[in-house]
Parts: structure tokens; C-alpha cells; sequence
């Protein structure tokens, strides 16, 4: 997996020595510096265009098709069904499943945290795909699961490493956007001149839990570890990328004191919404520019989405659809609703049912054949935070075959309370089918261990009970551990957490710290 180094930038300079050189006997390619008189140490505002005395050429080779070349996710092997959450929180039957689009939520419990999850998927990652560390110039995080103000999940990681202490990067902290912010950072790095030759790391994970009530259900978890580097399968498009970013209050976490955030729920929607039209209208600004054609919610083969819930992809799907719109209202497609939608103004279509519903409706089979793809992980697992979008990508590797995605384009949307939020594009340009087959995704989701709310009500609890606490001994066994996973032993006198591989020999006496 390891790529060389590229070639060094070359530089030739030219100086002509002669002072009497006429203007005349100049090539087009030679030009005079000028002087001012008795200033011989200013050089003007318009130095390079007056650059007469020195040629330059510049040969630059830069790395080609950076992204993503290998992958893997981890989540925890025990889930409860949403069905049996209705019954248990009396709520009627459809309301999680149906009105959330969710079938099942991955449950944690006090033998596993966020260091424990991003040791379990990089330690992975590096198996799996049989990389020698010492090809690893940067390991890149993000995540919203804080268990120390200070030191960095990346710090932890660095055990897996062995004696390459070389490393660049830490961790990124945005609600769910880190991840996403990591893996952006990862591929800045190998296409700049600080490049190597070496691959990047990129791991997104958290736990996302709530406290009891109506967001309780749209908890989840899981930890994505990507291989970054020149030369890949799936590539991020270059360019054209767009943003949006603002300063407002939808989800936070003020108190250290508690996993539980604080949330509000439609608000964070509307905030959710408008990040959505806002970067979907820069990418498609700055794809435009860069290739002369405009995009649209046909230019993508498939779609990825940041999945709060299910139901909120599919809502954010139809309103690519209702930006395109208004983009060109005069579309055949738009016709029948073209009157109707233009009396909305955008401020009120951030909560207009009807204009939510319409969309949806005139988007529905393409959702089903772009983005029903790529919710398998999400629909089990719920939300996962700064990995979630990637366990879309994930989810989509393992729904269709290699064969029918090379070439393929795949629209992304990233976002994260607060707020951060990217609409991106990927290029499908290779084989993928190494990594559809290493992720094993379905056969994993399938082998989960269900558990009755009674028990994922206890794994939350003992989660309340273990924050925050020192000389502590977790409580939870681990039959419900796969091999290969790395699990908490103790939290000691001075908060110093203490881990184990299970099914493998410990790393040190006292297995890996943090």
C-alpha cells in the first residue's frame, strides 16, 4: 500500500548579468527588472510581470485520484429492534419504524467507549489490508465523543503504530461533522507540497445516546477507519466541493457531566435543511465553473446523506429535487406543480409540509434506485455521528456489485450541528470489490444480538453510571464482544483507561492504555 514519494518540484532560474541589454535584444520569454533609482532593495507591485532579467520553469508533479483506499467499520454487536421500542415506550406502532424510517439501533454498553471503538476499526483497517505502519505519515479523527478535554483519541492510536512516532494530525471536534472534516484534511495533505509519500489514516466514530424521550430512538453507534491515499478506487473530486457554516444552537453538548446532549429537534431540522440547500447550491456553483455544464440532482448515480433517521435522508433527497426546481422552474418534470411551489418563499419551504411532500413524491423512484443503497447500515444501526455518512458509503459497497459501480459519481452531504456541513462529491474509478468484500457488512449486521428494550435500558445505564468515574471496573461481561474487539478492563485512580483485544494476546502487561 505504500506509494513513494513524488518528485520534487524543479526549479531553473535564468539571471542575465548584463545591465546594458537593450530592450530589443529581449526574447519574448526575457524580461527586465526594474529598479527604482536609489532603491535598490524595493522591488515594485507589479514584480513578477516586470520579472525581465529572469526566466523560470516550473515541472510539478502532483499525486492522481486521491480518496479511499481501503476500508473498514466497526459497530457493536448487540442492537435493539425499533418495533420493540414502540411497545416498551408506548408510543404507537409505526412511529419509530415508519415515521423515523428505522428498523433496529445499535445498543453499548460500560465495556466499550470511543477509544475502544477506534482501536478496534484501525487495528482492523491495518490487518485486514495488511498495512505496514511505517507507511502511515498522518492519522486524522473525528468525533463528538469527548472522554478527556485534552488528550486526543489520535494520541490512543498511536499504540497501534509501533516505533513510527512521525504522525501528523489530531482530532477534529464538530458534532457530525469531524469525519468528514478529517477526511477532507487526510486528502489536503497528500495533494500539498507537505506530502511524504506516505498514506493517511482516517477514523470516524461515536456512540450516540440521549436521554429518555422522543429522541431516545434516534440513538446509534459505530466507527469507520479509512486508508487515504494516491491512485484510489474511490476518489474525492477535486474543486468542487461546497460549504456552508454558521453559528447557531440546533444540538450541543454544554455538560461534561453527562453523555446526553442538548437538542432542538425541529429547530435542528430547519438548520439541517437549510445547511443541505446551501452547500448544494455552492458545489453546484463550483461545478459549473470547473466543467461548463450545470449539476443536478441527475448528476449523481447514487447519493449519500449524514441519516439523523431514515426518514430524514429520503425528506433531503426530494429537496435536491425542490433546489433544482427552483433552479429551473420551468422544467417539464415541474410542470403540474410549478405554480403551487413558486407561491412558497424559501423561508417558509424550510417547514412546508406540502413542498416536502411534493418532492418527495416526484423523487421517489429515484431514491429508490440512488439512495435505498446506501441506507443498510443507518437502517440498523442508527446514527452514528461523524461516521454515519461513511456508513453510507459503506452501506452502498455492500449493496451493489463492484462491477456496476466503477464509474460511477456519488453525491455526499456531510453535516453537523452548530453548524458545519459539505454537499461533495466521490468518483468511483476503480475496482472496489476488495473493499465490499473486507467490509462483510450484511454478515456482520445479521450476526447482531437483539436485545429487549429492558436490556438496552440497562446498557444505558451502566453507561451513566461508569462516565465520568475513576478506579472503576466495568460491569458488563463480554460474551456480547466479537473477537477482534478491543474492550475497556479498568479505568484506574487517575482516570487512565486500560484496554484488551479480545480473542488476541495483550499488547503490554497491562494490554493498551489511554
Amino acid at each position: 500500500m505504500h506509494v513513494g514519494p513524488w518528485s520534487h518540484t524543479f526549479l531553473r532560474i535564468r539571471v542575465f548579468s548584463s545591465q546594458r541589454t537593450s530592450r530589443a535584444s529581449l526574447s519574448s520569454t526575457d524580461h527586465r527588472l526594474e529598479t527604482p533609482h536609489r532603491q535598490g532593495d524595493f522591488l515594485d507591485s507589479s514584480f513578477f510581470s516586470q520579472f525581465n532579467q529572469i526566466t523560470y520553469s516550473i515541472k510539478m508533479s502532483r499525486p492522481q485520484n486521491v480518496g479511499i483506499l481501503g476500508m473498514e467499520f466497526y459497530f457493536p454487536n448487540q442492537c435493539v429492534d425499533q418495533a420493540d421500542l414502540e411497545s416498551f415506550d408506548g408510543v404507537a406502532a409505526g412511529k419509530y419504524t415508519i415515521g423515523l424510517g428505522q428498523k433496529r439501533m445499535a445498543s453499548v454498553d460500560d465495556r466499550e467507549d470511543i477509544y475502544s471503538f477506534a482501536l478496534t476499526a484501525t487495528h482492523n483497517l491495518i490487518e485486514k489490508y495488511n498495512i505496514d505502519v511505517n507507511t502511515i505519515g498522518r492519522v486524522e479523527v473525528g468525533t463528538e465523543t469527548l472522554l478527556d478535554k485534552s488528550k486526543s483519541v489520535k494520541s490512543v492510536l498511536m499504540q497501534l503504530f509501533g516505533e513510527n512516532h512521525d504522525i501528523e494530525g489530531v482530532d477534529t471536534v464538530n458534532a457530525c461533522y469531524g469525519g468528514t472534516n478529517a477526511f477532507f484534511n487526510a486528502v489536503n495533505w497528500i495533494e500539498s507540497s507537505a506530502w511524504d509519500g506516505r498514506n493517511a489514516i482516517v477514523v470516524a466514530g461515536d456512540i450516540a445516546i440521549y436521554a429518555k424521550g422522543a429522541a431516545r430512538p434516534t440513538g446509534g453507534a459505530g466507527c469507520v477507519a479509512m486508508l487515504i491515499g494516491p491512485d484510489a478506487p474511490i476518489v474525492l473530486d477535486a474543486g468542487v466541493r461546497g460549504t456552508h457554516m454558521a453559528h447557531v444552537y440546533d444540538f450541543y453538548k454544554p455538560d461534561f457531566t453527562s453523555e446526553y446532549p442538548y437538542v432542538e429537534g425541529h429547530y435542528s431540522v430547519q438548520c439541517y435543511t437549510r445547511a443541505l440547500d446551501s452547500a448544494y447550491r455552492a458545489y453546484q456553483k463550483k461545478f459549473q465553473k470547473k466543467y461548463a455544464k450545470d449539476a443536478s440532482i441527475d448528476t449523481f448515480d447514487y447519493c449519500l446523506f449524514h441519516a439523523p433517521t431514515c426518514k430524514t435522508v429520503q425528506k433531503s433527497y426530494g429537496r435536491l429535487l425542490y433546489n433544482d426546481f427552483l433552479a429551473s422552474p420551468s422544467t417539464e418534470e415541474f410542470a403540474s406543480v410549478k405554480e403551487a411551489m413558486e407561491a412558497v418563499d424559501y423561508d417558509a419551504s424550510l417547514s412546508d409540509k406540502n413542498v416536502e411532500k411534493t418532492f418527495v413524491t416526484l423523487s421517489k423512484g429515484r431514491y429508490g434506485a440512488r439512495v435505498q443503497p446506501t441506507i443498510l447500515a443507518p437502517n440498523n444501526l442508527g446514527n452514528s455521528y461523524t461516521a454515519c455518512v461513511y456508513s453510507c458509503l459503506a452501506s452502498l459497497l455492500s449493496s451493489v456489485p463492484a462491477s456496476e459501480l466503477t464509474g460511477k459519481r456519488v453525491g455526499a452531504f456531510s453535516y453537523g450541528s452548530g453548524m458545519a456541513a459539505t454537499f461533495f462529491s466521490l468518483s468511483i474509478v476503480g475496482d472496489v470489490s476488495r473493499i465490499s468484500e473486507t467490509l462483510a457488512l450484511k454478515e456482520k449486521l445479521d450476526a447482531m444480538k437483539v436485545l429487549k428494550p429492558e436490556a438496552y435500558e440497562h446498557n444505558l445505564e451502566l453507561r451513566e453510571k461508569a462516565h465520568l468515574s475513576k478506579d472503576f471496573t466495568p460491569v458488563a461481561g463480554l460474551e456480547n464482544v466479537r473477537d477482534g474487539t478491543y474492550y475497556l478492563v479498568k479505568v484506574d485512580e487517575k482516570y487512565r483507561r486500560f484496554y484488551e483485544r479480545k480473542g488476541a494476546a495483550a499488547a503490554t502487561a497491562n494490554g493498551v492504555s489511554a
